[in-house]
């Protein structure tokens, strides 16, 4: 018989696409034939050819599951779904009847089923498919993904547990992600106390991480539609800082960090020499994760000949101003991507320490 986990969320960037990718890798030391669904698919993507949820298209690259991409994805929400659902023309039971035989497919092919919920519980209403519905309807006991705190915790457990008791769903473990390890016990202890007697179990998840927080070189420029010039290795880079370069070019040479990224006005032709030759000194080089150049207004001749030379990593954003570029960056929660090498080589190594999967296994 497969067994089966649906994977929930209070709510967006908890981590339920990180917990679906470490269940599948501790998953795959135990279980011959592994497996994952997305039923319901809020973000569309066309992959190798078809429509299908991002987060299916990440886990079918990640673990090579792409002959099953189709079932994977059964059921995926265009722009339009919402006001065809509610005007009759898409039938909510032909979903259903979709998803439950996507499911069936995989339950005869697995021995371990992953199912990943859409944001949180409540996604998918409109057609009777929120997460418990799909719970319910695959018969899968849930694991529910929740921020790190105590206060916030407390609450939007409760408030989605609401929903799994309307709708009859089998809640039997909320994991808290995203812990300060220096608080992690602490908050361990008031989540215990705040949740003792409730029908499922508490357990600590993902510590915060920067790496798995913190988004790449390419994120930033697909995210501001513009082109990653000079060194091309710098793409997968993570950007941990982002400073905007306002201040002297002595001050802020003095405050750069570690992978840093420097949105500097294409004005600053002072400031731009001076980074591209800093890129250069080994001491600095770990420091400059790459510039953003934003402004209508032309980078000099020989400035830009400059830069071209250094090899620095730099993207012209010609139609924005410094502070969009950095309110559009401080406001991207960075999702895992499937040229993440890093970041996914790092959570399955985390995954080892930070999920206990003999505990949840048992659980479920």
């Amino acid at each position: 018989m497969t067994k089966k986990i649906f994977v929930a969320a209070t709510g967006q960037e908890c981590g339920k696409t990180t917990t679906s990718i470490s269940l599948l890798h501790m998953a795959r030391k135990k279980y011959r034939r592994v497996g994952f669904i997305k039923p319901l698919g809020p973000k569309p993507t066309v992959y190798k050819g078809r429509w299908v949820d991002l987060d299916a298209a990440l886990i079918a690259e990640i673990f090579g599951l792409e002959d099953d991409l189709d079932i994977m994805s059964p059921v995926v929400l265009q722009p339009e779904s919402t006001r065809q659902l509610l005007e009759g023309k898409t039938s909510a039971q032909a979903l259903k009847n979709r998803i439950v035989e996507a499911a069936e497919e995989l339950a005869r092919r697995c021995d371990f089923l992953v199912i990943e919920g859409a944001g949180h519980l409540g996604v998918g209403s409109v057609a009777g498919l929120s997460n418990p519905d799909v719970a319910r309807l695959l018969d899968a006991p849930m694991l529910m993904v929740s921020d790190a705190g105590i206060g916030r915790v407390i609450d939007n457990v409760h408030l989605n547990y609401a929903l799994c008791q309307q709708k009859q769903a089998d809640l039997r473990l909320v994991l808290v992600n995203k812990l300060l390890p220096s608080k992690r016990d602490n908050t361990m202890k008031y989540l215990g106390i705040a949740f003792a007697g409730m029908p499922f179990k508490v357990m600590g998840g993902f510590n915060y991480s920067p790496i798995l927080a913190d988004p790449t070189v390419k994120h930033v420029a697909n995210l501001l539609d513009v082109v990653l010039k000079g060194n091309q290795e710098a793409e997968h880079h993570i950007i941990h800082h982002v400073h905007l370069g306002a201040a002297s070019t002595q001050r802020v040479s003095d405050l750069l960090k570690e992978s840093t990224l420097i949105i500097v006005t294409s004005t600053r032709n002072e400031l731009l020499v001076t980074l591209a030759a800093l890129y250069n000194i080994p001491e600095y080089r770990s420091k400059i994760v790459a510039l953003i150049i934003p402004g209508l207004y032309p980078i000099s001749e020989v400035t830009q000949q400059i830069l071209d030379r250094s090899n620095i990593p730099y993207m012209r954003a010609e139609q924005l101003s410094s502070a969009d570029v950095f309110l559009a960056i401080a406001n991207e929660t960075a999702k895992i991507h499937p040229e993440d090498k890093e970041k996914i080589s790092l959570l399955k190594k985390l995954a080892e320490t930070a999920i206990d999967f003999d505990a949840i296994d048992a659980l479920f």
